[in-house]
């Protein structure tokens, strides 16, 4: 592991040398494709060896061992005009039409993504970093595997890219409250960089005890991600988490009318942090019966999710507190959701949890489809003693959500859980943004610093959905 750690800290030197590198998000990229190369052609040599039939669909000339493996190969301009002018044509364009899988792949995540680095001799510097790993050992795949995850982290604080990330404490409670079980189809239909699919797929290991219920769990994992960024480091996550073949598509999960998916569309498990105060483009809210159409993709997204539920499936997902409440649309989604699905579960978290990308209360629920609720329960996570809100290096961990396990199982109401039956909900309009009866109404006393703050953030969030709302009416 030190190893690994020394590889990732010494590329993340080296790209902050580059002058075409400009924040986080495009680091994360630049290194996401290298690696996914590095790693589909570790993948090409290992199934040559086990098939003689098969064939890279990557062209020799460009896989990784012809241009980037000899330490002291190409470098400087040489390696920069290859790259650009090479490289990524080639395998933007490379030959789909088979429809070999694995071309596909190599097309999709080259299609969307860009090489910014500016120095051939950077770019040298890395690719010989990282030739220091060899995917096809097990406990190189697996050590770089954990250390892939703080890297997707940086996006957390990389501005607009801190949506394809959700805390992995989050994504691992979720999972882990779920359940799946061996032979469930498991869809995320906003998978960013893949935090639930991952959870879901080491959850799956410790149940299979064959090869085929491994091999299994590959075609059970579905993910759906419709921007280049995160589809890579999806594809990526899940291979360094020993899938072959991820099964991610590379779609906008709103693209399709919800009259299209049959009964062979739907799942079992649903995990999934849609994304909230964003406004739909294309018009895609046409895809949906006419008094559920809103522009708002958080709303749409459940009346998706609910759609695509099996009979019995179950469901554990991220919701802003503006999804719970509000009238016209955002009513009867909810009133659907009450009516179809047992709403059983729903826990408030810290407006904090998502900071520094979104500063918005968030919520977590848990729901069963096919039968409707009868009451909801609430349970109100509270910050760690001490601290008054979770940031860059004080991330929300996965042991403060030990007390809602024990609670889970035994439920009573207390201080920070509380029950609700479903015709106080129904008077109520249906709204669901229902505070702790036990807290007192806080008072705050901002500083003209923080005041300012708040401000700012509410400015910028004003100009990005100015700007989205313009966009859409182009």
């Amino acid at each position: 592991m030190s190893n690994i750690s020394g590889v990732i800290s010494s590329i993340r030197q080296i790209m902050w040398q580059d002058n075409g590198l400009n924040g986080d998000a495009q680091r994360v990229e630049q290194l996401g494709w290298m690696l996914f190369l590095k790693i589909f052609c570790d993948k090409d040599k290992e199934l040559e060896v086990l098939n003689d039939d098969y064939v890279s669909p990557i062209p020799t000339e460009y896989q990784w061992d012809s241009w980037a493996a000899d330490d002291e190969g190409i470098t400087g301009d040489e390696l920069q005009e290859f790259v650009d002018r090479k490289l990524f044509p080639a395998l933007r364009n490379i030959d789909i039409s088979t429809a070999n899988k694995r071309a596909i792949l190599v097309h999709e995540v080259f299609d969307g993504n860009n090489n910014y680095m500016k120095s051939g001799i950077n770019i040298r510097k890395v690719l010989n970093k990282l030739n220091e790993i060899d995917f096809n050992k097990a406990k190189d795949r697996h050590a770089f595997g954990d250390m892939y995850e703080a890297i997707l982290k940086d996006l957390q604080s990389a501005g607009k890219s801190g949506e394809f990330y959700t805390p992995r404490a989050i994504t691992q409670f979720i999972t882990d409250i779920i359940n799946p079980q061996l032979g469930e189809k498991i869809l995320d239909p906003a998978c960013g960089t893949g935090g639930y699919l991952t959870s879901a797929i080491e959850h799956l290991k410790l149940q299979a005890n064959s090869v085929e219920e491994r091999n299994q769990i590959q075609n059970d994992i579905i993910g759906w991600e419709y921007k280049p960024l995160p589809y890579l480091l999806a594809t990526t996550n899940l291979i360094l988490h020993d899938i072959e073949l991820p099964n991610i598509t590379y779609r906008d999960s709103l693209d399709q009318p919800l009259s299209e998916y049959k009964e062979k569309d739907r799942v079992n498990i649903i995990l999934a942090n849609p994304p909230f105060g964003g406004i739909v483009a294309n018009n895609n809210e046409n895809n949906f019966p006419q008094n559920f159409r809103t522009k708002e993709s958080a709303d749409l997204f459940l009346i998706l999710m609910i759609h695509l539920l099996k009979q019995n499936g179950r469901a554990g997902i991220v919701l802003p507190d503006g999804s719970l409440t509000g009238e016209g649309v955002k009513q009867r989604v909810r009133q659907k959701l009450l009516e179809e699905c047992n709403l059983h579960t729903i826990v408030r978290l810290p407006n904090s949890v998502f900071q520094p990308y979104a500063t918005v209360a968030t919520n977590l629920l848990f729901f069963d489809k096919g039968t409707p609720t009868k009451e909801v329960w609430y349970y109100e996570h509270r910050l760690p003693e001490g601290q008054k809100s979770y940031s860059k290096t004080k991330t929300i961990q996965t042991k403060e959500f030990d007390p809602i396990k024990t609670w889970w199982t035994n439920r009573q109401e207390s201080d920070i859980a509380w029950k609700v039956d479903i015709q106080t909900i129904i008077d109520r309009n249906y709204d669901l943004d229902i505070k702790n009866p036990t807290k007192a109404e806080e008072s705050h006393n901002y500083s003209s610093a923080e005041l300012m703050e708040m401000l700012h953030q509410s400015f910028d969030k004003s100009n990005s959905l100015l700007a989205s709302l313009k966009e859409a009416v182009k």
